[in-house]
């Protein structure tokens, strides 16, 4: 069994939040749709999420704080930034503060879809360079000592008598 992608979709126009979680869900997401961002700040302060799809205006922290907040929180988060209210000033902030994509309502739900699986991937990716990097820092720690150092030790605890550790 695959486990369904994690989606967080901040929004503050119900109808139209309703109507994505709806289409999305169908789709296969793990969606938890939210109506404004100090709400949707908490949720992913308790669960992570793999991706967001986040509104720029709304009541409150708006969709610039919300995705500087969930990068903060989480650097791996993909945040799809998706609005009516957009401009080029504000893409190329949403862009300095790590949205992988700016979208403008309306757009169509397979560009949505194919937005949001590069997303995805490009999530899983990133989670995978760290681990390798995590795996080799320790397996550097790990074989930091030569064999013969390993040896000579090995040796030295043999014709001292004592068993390791005492």
């Amino acid at each position: 069994m695959t486990r369904k992608i994690k989606l967080l979709i901040v929004d503050d126009e119900e109808r139209f939040l309703r109507t994505l979680a709806q289409r999305l869900t169908l789709r296969d997401f793990d969606v938890t749709p939210v109506g404004n961002g100090a709400q949707a700040v908490e949720i992913a302060r308790e669960q992570a999420f793999d991706l967001a799809i986040v509104d720029l205006k709304m009541p409150g922290i708006g969709g610039e704080k919300v995705l500087e907040l969930l990068k903060k929180q989480d650097p791996h988060i993909e945040v799809v930034i998706l609005t009516g209210h957009g401009t080029i000033d504000s893409a190329v902030e949403c862009t300095k503060l790590g949205s992988y994509h700016y979208l403008q309502k309306p757009c169509e739900t397979e560009e949505l879809l194919d937005v949001l699986k590069n997303a995805y991937w490009r999530r899983v990716q990133s989670k995978l360079r760290v681990d390798e990097d995590r795996l080799s820092a320790l397996l550097d720690s790990a074989t930091s000592e030569s064999p013969l150092s390993i040896l000579r030790k090995l040796r030295e605890l043999e014709e001292s008598g004592k068993p390791p550790g005492k």
